[in-house]
């Protein structure tokens, strides 16, 4: 009898594949990708969760960091927007274009 490979073992009827993530970027390096305040940025991916792209990322000697997937950078992007049209967000720290 031959072994089917990992991933098709893994594999089951009806199931729901999900990429693999391949990087995460941290809190800091994402509010200078898109040009707004840090601590914003934190403050709104408070109720952000594994599901939506936001981990918590722990190296030796640090408390740790928040860190975003790249769906998580689309899902803290919709929030950003979300908050703008209800205005409820402070200035882009610096101009992204």
């Amino acid at each position: 009898m031959e072994l089917a490979p990992a991933a098709a073992r893994r594999r089951q009827s009806g199931s729901l594949i999900l990429a693999a993530i391949a990087a995460v970027f941290t809190i800091g390096h994402v509010a200078t990708m898109l040009g707004e305040d840090e601590e914003w940025l934190w403050e709104l991916s408070i109720d952000m969760d594994p599901d939506d792209g936001c981990l918590w990322v722990y190296g030796i000697g640090e408390d740790g960091v928040t860190a975003f997937t790249q769906f998580g950078i689309e899902v803290l992007q919709q929030i950003i927007s979300d908050q703008r049209a209800a205005g409820r967000a402070p200035p882009p720290a610096k101009s992204t274009g």
